[in-house]
């Protein structure tokens, strides 16, 4: 087996299984630490010794790729599979079947754990037939957020990543903010060049019912806006506690939404599952469209889109109501217009 994909699925298991975050760096730090070494030179670096004394690769890392470099699967992986063997909800399978791509995604260009190639790449290895990059805006400073000129980077970026894929489609975006005002955090000389926008509000989520009402319309009006984030703001589980949802007139915030062909995201992390699934049906009854999204921070997250199609399933939202459902040509068209 090659050494290299099975620490990347060691990792990407974990991942998905929202395993610590120290115990999933081990193992994607020794990936970028065997993937500098030349194919031919590996096996030689195990046998001397030299590779279990480097930098970056432990004692577990180490025996992952000694077993894979022996022909065998990793006893760690066997382990993992069988633990992961099960999918992460057998609920919505059919919708999921459906699923094309996904809207919302990080990497380590804001609060994301790795690379945007990597996230590509894991995405195209799930068969989906898109990703949409949305790393912050500058305005979440905690999490990193992209200036325009670093936002005008990761263009050229993204735009050179598409060019290694004939079978699958990087699209440049953001997760943009929502501001006090309704305002969204990036130029719009900036925003007029990305294919997907989502506008989420980030922070004041205790602000008062009329004002973020207002604050929300102002955001889905913006006609930059293709998806409004985790609505809610709310927090069910998870390491950073729990948070109730925002105060908001949500029929005229979904009203708003279907008018202007903004969808409703479905977010699929489990800490978040927003917006419930009262505000779920109530988007469906006002005829809204909606993006059942991963919101991945690592490439392991993407699997978490699962629970997403299951929640959405669960509450009735048509399959032809959600834009991810769509082919590429029709999604950007919808999109960019």
């Amino acid at each position: 087996m090659d050494p290299l994909e099975a620490l990347n699925e060691i990792a990407y298991l974990l991942e998905r299984d929202l395993a610590s975050s120290f115990k999933t760096k081990a193992f994607r730090t020794a990936a970028g630490v065997l993937a500098a070494i030349p194919e031919n030179d590996r096996a030689n670096q195990v046998a001397n010794g030299q590779l279990s004394k480097t930098k970056g690769i432990g004692g577990t890392t180490y025996e992952v790729i000694r077993q894979a470099l022996d022909g065998q699967t990793p006893e760690y992986l066997a382990d993992l599979r069988a633990r992961t063997a099960e999918p992460l909800t057998t609920d919505g399978r059919a919708l999921r079947a459906q699923l094309r791509g996904d809207l919302h995604s990080h990497s380590d260009w804001s609060d994301g754990t790795t690379s945007i190639e990597l996230m590509a790449s894991t995405a195209r290895w799930l068969g989906h037939d898109y990703l949409v990059l949305t790393d912050h805006s500058p305005h979440l400073r905690v999490a990193n957020g992209l200036t325009a000129e670093r936002l005008r980077k990761q263009l050229t970026v993204v735009e050179e990543i598409n060019g290694g894929f004939d079978d699958f489609r990087l699209l440049s975006g953001i997760e943009v903010d929502i501001l006090d005002d309704g305002t969204l955090d990036q130029s719009p000389e900036m925003l007029d060049r990305l294919d997907v926008v989502v506008a989420s509000v980030h922070s004041k989520l205790k602000m008062d019912s009329r004002e973020m009402t207002e604050r929300m319309l102002t955001a889905i009006a913006d006609p930059h806006t293709t998806v409004l984030g985790h609505c809610t703001g709310r927090l069910v589980e998870g390491s950073r506690g729990t948070r109730p949802p925002s105060d908001f007139d949500a029929r005229a915030v979904f009203a708003a939404c279907a008018e202007a062909d903004v969808a409703v995201e479905i977010n699929s992390r489990p800490e978040r599952r927003d917006p419930p699934a009262a505000l779920i049906k109530l988007a469906v009854d006002a005829g809204c469209l909606f993006s059942i999204d991963s919101d991945a921070h690592a490439p392991g997250h993407l699997g978490l889109i699962d629970h997403g199609a299951a929640r959405a399933e669960a509450n009735g939202v048509p399959a032809e109501h959600i834009v991810n459902t769509w082919p590429l040509e029709r999604l950007l068209d919808w999109a960019t217009n």
